[in-house]
């Protein structure tokens, strides 16, 4: 019967595994002994082999224990097993990220009120009503920055004229002061609008770096550990690196979204104050126009 070719290299790799695993001098002998075939031949029965156990087998690891309760990933758990300074780091990030929210909220919901409020001031204005019956309506609640550079303009027009009409000769000068007048009251206005905002830029650019820090302390400590038991099994570096990890993962929770409204915020306010100015020019030039039909007419 002929052999196979795995059957072969199945035999040949047996015998290496039996070459190279043998004990020294396994194969010294020069003339093999052959079986006994006499009639004094003696067989010896041999027992059942025991069969592999099936009841549960205690695996538990007797040697050196593993790390420090290392038994879960939990916030609470990787905040409690920090370094000091890692969680000093960790509670500045934390506070950081709960102010920034509450600007953001703050602010997003200044910004749609003031949208609102000047789109009403904006169509009470050109709905045709008199300059003076708007100012009487809004002097006594400036509640907008629309509304105050509406009534600094009208305080200035009002001055203009206590002692009379304004001759042509200073009608240069009535023109200059109302621009001047709504001009500082817009720069006023949007500082007051921008407020807090300086606080989203410093988070979104130094919680990155403070997080930072707290991961290169953690791992500072972790080595630490490895030089104080002299060993270098991952139970023993695994928890510090986990808690440096962690607070890197709070400085980048407390920098994106403080950069990204940041941003937002400032291009919205960016129009908003554009929409003031614009209003602005247009006012000016109808109180160019009046002025200059009034003093005509003195």
């Amino acid at each position: 019967m002929r052999l196979t070719q795995a059957t072969v290299q199945l035999a040949a790799a047996f015998i290496l595994l039996l070459f190279f695993f043998s004990p020294p001098g396994a194969f010294a002998q020069r003339t093999p002994q052959s079986a006994p075939t006499g009639p004094n031949v003696q067989t010896q029965q041999l027992g059942t082999p025991e069969a592999a156990p099936t009841t549960p087998v205690d695996v538990t690891q007797t040697g050196n224990t593993v790390g420090p309760g290392f038994s879960g990933i939990s916030i609470y758990s990787l905040f409690m097993r920090a370094d000091p300074i890692v969680k000093t780091a960790m509670a500045i990030l934390a506070l950081a990220s709960l102010w920034s929210w509450a600007i953001i909220f703050n602010k997003w919901v200044t910004l749609g009120s003031l949208r609102r409020r000047a789109d009403k001031f904006e169509k009470n204005f050109w709905s045709g009503t008199s300059l003076d019956d708007l100012y009487h309506q809004y002097v006594h609640h400036i509640d907008h920055p629309m509304v105050a550079v509406f009534a600094s303009a009208i305080r200035e027009w009002r001055r203009a004229f206590e002692g009379g009409p304004p001759r042509i000769a200073f009608l240069s000068g009535v023109k200059d002061r109302i621009d001047k007048a709504m001009s500082v009251t817009i720069q006023r206005e949007s500082q007051g609008v921008e407020r807090q905002l300086g606080f989203l830029a410093t988070v979104g650019a130094t919680a990155p770096f403070v997080g930072l820090f707290g991961t290169v302390w953690g791992i500072m400590n972790s080595f630490s550990a490895i030089a104080a038991r002299h060993d270098t099994t991952l139970a023993v570096v695994a928890p510090g690196i986990a808690e440096a990890l962690f607070a890197t993962a709070m400085g980048l929770l407390a920098a994106i979204p403080a950069v990204i409204f940041y941003n937002k915020f400032v291009n919205e306010i960016a129009r908003y104050v554009g929409r003031l100015e614009s209003f602005a020019d247009e006012f000016s030039a109808i109180l160019s126009r009046q002025l200059d039909e009034k003093a005509v007419a003195a």
